[in-house]
């Protein structure tokens, strides 16, 4: 069951990125955002219901035809939450043995500043790579699009990307 909803949530976030990707080279600056899961995906933007699903289509064409680099999105919340642990660790590591005191915190400050640069240089083409073999799966195998539905919520259009597998469709 849980590897079942993985696996969903993973091809989902594919299909996901590759709509995000075509439709942004469709629409340069249009502001989009995108959320999986083992139903389907979210866009929240304001964008047409018949173009998201024209693009939707396309995206599912493109990955069924091999184009798997559509999966990989470079604003993926997966790149941000990758670098900001790595970070996050590097700042904790370098104020380890700084005591309590405000002055001892200030002095590590500049040893903080370089390693968390670092390691957000170091961590930048991490992102990516744990798209591609965790968190998506271009491979769609039988999924298929059942549904798009449009709402607004706090005046934001929202749309919503129903999928199943469907074996043999």
């Amino acid at each position: 069951m849980i590897g079942t909803k993985l696996s969903l949530v993973r091809r989902n976030h594919a299909l996901e990125h590759a709509t995000m990707q075509i439709f942004s080279a469709k629409r340069p600056g249009v502001r989009m955002a995108g959320y999986s899961t083992p139903q389907g995906f979210w866009v929240f933007g304001d964008i047409e219901i018949e173009e998201l699903r024209d693009t939707v289509e396309e995206a599912q064409r493109r990955l069924r035809a091999g184009e798997s680099r559509l999966a990989i999105h470079p604003h993926c919340g997966t790149n941000f939450a990758i670098s900001g642990l790595a970070a996050g660790t590097a700042a904790w590591l370098a104020m380890l043995g700084s005591d309590g005191s405000l002055r001892r915190k200030l002095d590590r400050l500049p040893l903080v500043t370089t390693l968390v640069t670092l390691v957000l240089i170091l961590t930048f083409p991490l992102g990516p790579k744990v798209q591609e073999r965790v968190t998506t799966d271009a491979q769609l195998g039988d999924l298929r699009v059942v549904g798009i539905n449009r709402y607004m919520r706090g005046g934001m259009p929202v749309h919503q990307v129903l999928t199943r597998d469907l074996p043999g469709a």
